[in-house]
């Protein structure tokens, strides 16, 4: 299940939430980004 964050107020929103009409349950926003994973490098000897 994707979650997405809402751009307006910020809070996160799961896709079942979002199932049958895409708007913020918080706000009424239509604006929503999927927050990005931070990717850990690793440096080699």
């Amino acid at each position: 299940m994707a979650q997405y964050k809402c751009f307006k107020c910020g809070k996160q929103i799961s896709s079942k939430a979002l199932e049958k009409r895409f708007v913020c349950p918080y706000c009424n926003s239509k604006i929503f980004y999927k927050p990005r994973t931070k990717v850990v490098k690793l440096k080699t000897n």
